[in-house]
Formats: structure tokens, sequence, C-alpha cells
């Protein structure tokens, strides 16, 4: 089963004997082995396919990896039976069937960031967003690295650090009152029933028998320790397959920690290293420009990455005046280029090291009437106003959302308090019912006041009302627009923000209620029944759910350098490429240790970067860059130096640099050539 397959990938495959680390280089076929790794573990090695779990760190790479699999199984159907699903599905499916072991109730909430943000602000008891979003960051840094808020309160470096951890007690004591959890926790938790309960532990370790982990370079604290519990057991041979790259490690900011690959060696000594080498993706000076980079951090492994796919265009270097003129000149290259090689503009992408880099490119494209597309940005389901609708939908749809819940109860705020969800929180799940189904049950009386009951009571009874409507008629834009007017959710808009913020929010809020009510109103001939309110929500949940799921248009890929990991496209144009931007421009103040550690990531991002090419790269930076409305001064990223480029990979004269004028004579040269 394991032809097509190189030495290594073989000898990756086929190792069952214990505890197996692949060091897949960028471009190595890592998914392949995986792939192939599970099909013969269930073919050849007689696992039960629900024994077998692989995790991964997105969505997309699940499912990818999934229909792979079934396309390699003699019985397809087996597939289905694997737990193939990233580490926070896993922990959702642990913590739904182990719910009562935590003391949490069967339908336990999952808050997203949004309702975390709005906790962090009332605990805080400010509007400072930023502060707010570090607060956020510092919890789940916290969390991540599994350390508690007594701790954090212990290490604290100065005040802010203090108040910070303050905040975490409080926060983790009001989610257990909510009976909710935040996306941490979905990991956190199974480590600590896991730590502590050894029979549920034992369950589990029997259930899942062979674990494989896809990108092991950006496990965190909190994820290696799940996959330590989930394979060592008294007397139990550690069977799993960690699969990672330690030079595309790029996600410490986020918590992972490059050491969990230093550590696997010293926990499981008996560990089997196998190295990919060879790159299927990338042309041999792509890779050689790669190589000499990443080869100024220092190695855990050493590897170096080759290829049979020839030496492949030369490296071009751009210097450009300035950052508009970089993005103008990018937009013609692209268009004169795509001509000359026949290409499609899918094969194109440009790449920076932060979002703001996006605009001035984006008028540039539009300019030339370029079509692109831009990974990462915000979904329109993702912004706040249209989430606030559409948790009132799912509670008129469900009214044990527990999650929806709450953030309609408190948007716009309706005279319920923190302690009063608290105290709510706590009764449901000693009752174990909804907060929904609480407010009207025997024996809240005793703990809530009449003051603190009437409003809530007011909210479920004003919820049950427009549900009884929704069942009723059909309209869904009639419903929609009363909702709307009953919550007053312009005013609390206006209430909340600067007009021009809020009159562009609002506008988003029209414009999903006629999104919804034409999809309501059936076919254009009047074939369709209308569909209900009720309907709409269950449809609106399911895109949100599968939004992205399109297939990709004919356009150029923007995108940052994170984003842009795992993808690969035949040119690529990297921009920005400047001290400062990348690497990225930290605290000058902070310890040598840090500031080398920060360069060694940013390191790491500019190799990533260099091997999404397959057969062009293109890196560009500007001599000056406005910034905050002032130009200011750029010089070139050190890492251009270390790609050490050859005379051939030199940056291009001022004369190739292309002008209207001059591109406009190299299209009539191209045209007339194609007619010879």
């Amino acid at each position: 089963m394991s032809h097509g397959l190189n030495q290594p990938q073989r000898e990756a495959v086929n190792y069952m004997d214990g505890p197996c680390l692949v060091l897949a280089g960028a471009g190595s076929g890592k998914t392949r082995v995986i792939t192939q790794k599970i099909a013969n573990l269930i073919e050849m090695h007689g696992y039960d396919a629900k024994h077998i779990a692989a995790l991964t760190f997105t969505n997309k790479a699940a499912l990818e990896m999934q229909e792979r699999i079934a396309k390699l199984l003699k019985e397809p159907k087996q597939a289905k039976q694997l737990t193939v699903s990233t580490f926070h599905s896993l922990g959702v499916k642990i913590l739904r069937q182990e719910a009562r072991a935590l003391g949490l109730k069967d339908r336990f909430s999952i808050m997203d960031s949004d309702d975390c943000f709005s906790l962090v602000q009332d605990l805080a008891i400010t509007t400072d967003k930023q502060l707010i979003r570090r607060i956020q960051t510092a919890i789940s840094l916290w969390k991540n690295g599994l350390v508690e808020p007594e701790q954090a309160l212990a290490q604290a470096q100065d005040e802010d650090e203090a108040q910070a951890a303050r905040i975490f007690a409080s926060y983790v004591a009001t989610l257990s009152a909510y009976q909710a959890v935040d996306f941490d926790d979905l990991i956190r938790l199974p480590v600590e029933l896991f730590r502590n309960n050894e029979e549920v532990r034992d369950k589990w370790q029997r259930r899942l028998r062979y674990l494989l982990v896809d990108e092991y370079q950006d496990t965190n604290t909190c994820q290696y320790e799940l996959v330590k519990l989930l394979v060592s057991g008294i007397g139990k041979k550690p069977m799993f397959t960690a699969v990672g790259d330690d030079d595309q490690a790029i996600y410490a900011w986020r918590g992972a920690t490059i050491e969990n690959l230093k550590t696997l060696q010293v926990d499981f000594p008996n560990l089997r290293v196998i190295k990919l080498e060879q790159n299927y993706r990338s042309s041999t000076r792509i890779l050689q420009a790669a190589n000499a980079v990443i080869g100024n951090n220092p190695k855990l492994f050493e590897k170096s990455l080759w290829s049979e796919h020839g030496l492949g265009d030369p490296i071009k270097v751009l210097t450009m005046p300035d950052d508009e003129q970089e993005a103008a000149q990018i937009a013609m290259m692209m268009s004169a280029h795509r001509f000359e090689r026949r290409a499609n503009w899918s094969d194109y992408a440009v790449l920076y090291r932060g979002n703001h880099q996006a605009r001035v490119i984006e008028q540039a494209l539009r300019k030339e009437r370029i079509p692109y597309t831009i990974s990462g940005g915000q979904s329109f389901f993702d912004k706040a106003e249209i989430k606030d609708i559409i948790a009132y939908l799912r509670l008129i749809a469900n009214e044990d959302d527990d999650p929806a819940f709450i953030r309609a109860i408190t948007t716009p705020r309706r005279g319920v308090g923190q302690a009063t969800l608290e105290a709510l929180g706590s009764f449901s799940g000693q009752w174990q019912c909804s907060l929904f189904e609480a407010v009207f049950k025997g024996g809240i009386e005793a703990i809530l006041s009449d003051k603190q009951l009437r409003p809530l009571r007011e909210f479920c009874t004003f919820i049950n009302n427009v549900e009884a409507h929704a069942h009723r008629e059909g309209h869904a834009e009639r419903l929609l627009a009363d909702l709307l007017k009953e919550i007053n959710y312009e005013s609390y808009l206006y209430d909340s923000f600067d007009d021009k913020a809020a009159q562009a929010k609002w506008q988003n809020v029209v414009d999903f209620t006629q999104w919804l009510a034409q999809k309501g109103s059936g076919g254009k001939d009047g074939t369709e029944d209308h569909r209900s309110l009720l309907d709409l929500t269950q449809m609106v949940a399911l895109m949100t759910m599968m939004e992205g799921k399109d297939e990709d248009p004919d356009a150029i890929r923007m995108s940052t350098l994170h984003a842009s990991k795992g993808l690969e496209y035949p040119h690529v144009f990297l921009v920005g490429v400047e001290e400062g931007i990348l690497p990225h421009k930290g605290d000058p103040d902070a310890p040598a240790e840090t500031i080398a550690a920060r360069i060694e990531e940013e390191r790491r991002l500019m190799y990533v970067g260099i091997t999404r090419a397959q057969r062009s790269l293109h890196v560009s930076w500007c001599k000056r860059r406005k910034r905050a409305g002032e130009l200011i001064h750029c010089d070139p990223s050190r890492f251009i130096k270390e790609m050490r480029l050859d005379e051939g990979d030199a940056p291009p004269k001022e004369e190739e640099v292309i002008t209207p004028k001059n591109r406009l004579a190299s299209l009539k040269a191209l045209l007339s050539r194609g007619k010879e």
C-alpha cells in the first residue's frame, strides 16, 4: 500500500513499533504520508477505523484528509468511522460525553471570542478595546500554558499583569457559573479531566488506540499534554505519529511552542525520527534561497530541502521608491507575466506580513481591473452587529441555545447584570436545564429577587411571543422589522458608537434583513413557498458554518504570510520585505534573548513565504513607506541578503522596471511574436 512513495515516506508509513516523529519539510508530501499510514493501519495492521484519530489545526485540513483516506480504502465507508478532526473538535467530543465528570450540564454552552470580549469588558470595567484584547490574549495564553489564576497572580511582573490575573480568576468563576466554556477550555478541561480521573482517561485511551498529529510544531503546552495523556498508559506502548517541521513554527504569539519538539525526545526516549527532505513543490533556485535563509537559525534537527524540478526562474528582487509604486508595479508585472505565460489569475499570490499592507495593493489591482480574493478577511457573518441579530434568531429557533440567550439579553442591555446571570447559570446547572427554562422554573425565587427576575421574565416572554408569531406568519421581513424596533437596536448602535460607525453598522443590519427577506420570499415566479423565520434561522446557522466552501474563483490570492501556510502557488510576489515589517518591529527594550527568539520566528515566516512559490518568486521592498500619513525611510530586510542570490537573481535594472509605456511595447512585441 506504499507504492508511489519515496524511501523516507515509505519508512514513515510502515513504522509501527512505537512513537514516531516525521520531520516533513515544506512541500515534502506530509498529508500523503498521514493518509497512507491511516490506510495501512486499517488494511495491513487490523486496526478498527473507530480506534484511530488524526488531529489537525483547521477544519479544511481535516475534511481534505478524510476525503483522501476514503479514496485509499477498499471500503470507503470506513473513513466515516475515523476521528479526523481539529484538537478543538476532539475536545468538544470528550466534553460532551464527560460533562458530568467535570460538573458541567450535558448541554453546556461554548462562548465565542465576542461573547468572551464582552465578559472581560464587564469584569475590567473599561471600554478600552486594546486593553480588553490584551487581557483576553493573556487569559488565552495562560489557559494554553496550563497556568492557574493563582499562579498567574504569583508570577505577575507588574500591576498590569496582576490586574489581568485577578480578572482571569473572576473570568474562570463566571464561565463556571454560566455553565459555559470558552475556546481554550475545549482542550484545557479534557487535560484536567484526564489528569484527575484515571477511569475516564483509560476509557479514551482504549477508544483511541493510534493517534496521528499534523502540524505538530504548532501545538501549545496544553495540546501536547492532551496528546501525552491519550497515548501514555502504564505498561502501554505509546502508539502515535507526529508530523511537523521546526522550520515552519510561526505561532509562538498564539502559545505554540517549538519546545514540544525537543520535549518529545525526552518524554519518549525510543522515538523514531524520520526526515522528509525531497520537495515536490518548488524549483531548485527557490529551495536554495529558502535553505540559505533558514540556515541562519539554530537547528533542532538538521535538514535541507532538495527538488527534482530543475533550476527554475531566477528570483527577482525589486527595489521600489514607495509603497504606492510597489503596488502599481506588481499589478502591471502580474498582468504582463500572466499574458506571457498564458496563465490563470489564480496561479498568482501576493503575500505580506500584516493586513494593513493589503489596502494599497487592492487599490492598484482594482485600477488594473485584476480580480482578487483576500484570505483571512472578516466574513459578513462575523461582524458583531450581524452576530447580535443572529443571536436573537437562534434563540427564537431554539430556546435552549445558552450562548444566544446570554448575547441577546445583554445586547442591548435590559437591566440584567452579571450577578443575576451567574446566579441563573448555577441554578440551571443544578437542574440540568437551559438558562431560558431556568427563568420560569420553580425555586428560582429563592435565589433571585423580584427586581432581578422581572427583566428576565419580560425578556423570555417577549421571545416566546416572537416565536409564536414566527410559527403563524411566514413573512420574515415584517417579523424582523418588528423585532428590531422592539429591541431598539438602531438607538442602541447610535448610543454605543460614534455616528459614522453606527450608521455603517445599521446599514449592515438593514442589508442583512433585506437579504433574509429575499431568501424568505421564495422564487421570483412565486412557485416556492414562503419560508418562515425559523427555516431562515436554520439556513443562516448552516451558512455561517459552511462559509468559504465555495469553489475558488479565478482570481489572485492576497494573503498574510500566516494565512498562507500550507498553500502553494506557481507565482508568488512577496511584498514589503523591509526591516520593521519582516522582521516585524518588536519592543527594542526587550531582553536580548526575547529579541533573538522573535527574529528566529520572523525568519521562519520568511521561509514559509519563499516555500509557497512553485516556479517564480518576486521579492520587493520600498525605500520609503507611508506610516500614519507621513513618508518614512525604510531599509531592505536582512532576510534578502540571507537569501544569497547569485547574479542571475539580482535586482532588475531601472530600465527593466515596467512603466505603462514600456509595458505597451512589450505586449505589442508578444502579440507580434504570437502571430509569427
